[in-house]
């Protein structure tokens, strides 16, 4: 049976809950229908040790989200265009993220194809702003309860072997830029480019 991840998932270092959300499914629950996939890469940001976090600088209005406990969503705009989902890691104080990189659809496929106006599954969701598109995730996600009934975590049954590479895009973050903090489903043909 599946089950919501509970809040106790969350309130721990950001580096475990990257690593053990490959596999679990994101769904959202909107207005105009339900939308889910299988998280297949996942990239952790270890606030104050880590120059590519947004926390690493300490708290801003942008990062207070980090501050809280786990468990709720951090949304930020790239490149003026993109949204990018993150899911809050740690316990109060302890400003750590994971950005989902990757899904591999699973639901409400009909409805991802026309929030992204693609018609390829692969287009979907491999790659952090055409998740979030595709889900129907907006900037109005600041903040909210993966605990609550429209952005959540659920387990599966979902097998794969993970992987631990670099993280994309970070070569401004110095030696954090080596770091092996992102996670993939190996072989995976969803993963992001």
């Amino acid at each position: 049976m599946k089950m919501k991840l509970p809040r106790e998932f969350y309130l721990r270092d950001g580096l475990t809950v990257a690593h053990e959300l490959i596999g679990k499914k994101l769904v959202t629950n909107l207005h105009d229908g339900l939308t889910g996939g299988i998280i297949v890469e996942t990239e952790a940001y270890m606030g104050a040790i880590d120059a590519a976090a947004h926390s690493y600088k300490g708290l801003t209005e942008r990062t207070k989200i980090f501050y809280g406990a786990g468990g709720f969503v951090y949304v930020y705009l790239i490149y003026g265009m993109h949204i990018c989902t993150n899911v809050v890691a740690n316990v109060e104080n302890f400003p750590e993220a994971v950005l989902i990189r990757a899904l591999q659809p699973t639901d409400g496929i009909e409805l991802m194809k026309i929030r992204r106006g693609k018609k390829n599954l692969r287009e979907l969701c491999s790659g952090p702003g055409k998740l979030s598109q595709a889900l129907g995730v907006t900037k109005n996600f600041y903040g909210a309860d993966l605990c609550g009934d429209e952005i959540f975590i659920e387990t599966t049954d979902f097998q794969t072997e993970v992987a631990a590479t670099k993280r994309i895009n970070v070569d401004y973050a110095g030696e954090a830029a080596n770091f092996l903090w992102r996670f993939v489903a190996v072989g995976n043909k969803f993963l992001s480019k």
